[in-house]
């Protein structure tokens, strides 16, 4: 299954590094990235595709989100098809 993540925070090194290991803990695979820093603000959108037999979205999401948290991150994950859903006119 295809999901987006989102990430906002200050910027510094090694936050896409952060984020791709999260994903890598878990088996999931970048399919396209995203990102810029406008001053200290960074911001990153990825595509990602979750192997079906990794179980639960909600738990993945709340895992990812939480781990952005600690590092004073917003990540926020959700399905593809929920994404597309809310960005059609």
């Amino acid at each position: 299954m295809r999901a987006v993540i989102s990430t906002i925070g200050k910027d510094r090194p090694g936050i896409l590094a952060f984020v791709a290991t999260e994903c890598a803990k878990r088996d999931i695979n970048i399919i396209d990235v995203t990102q810029k820093s406008l001053r200290d603000l960074f911001t990153m959108i990825m595509i990602v595709e979750i192997p079906e037999e990794n179980g639960d979205l909600d738990r993945i999401m709340s895992e990812i989100e939480e781990a952005g948290e600690k590092e004073n991150l917003k990540i926020h994950v959700m399905h593809e098809d929920i994404f597309n859903a809310m960005h059609t006119v």
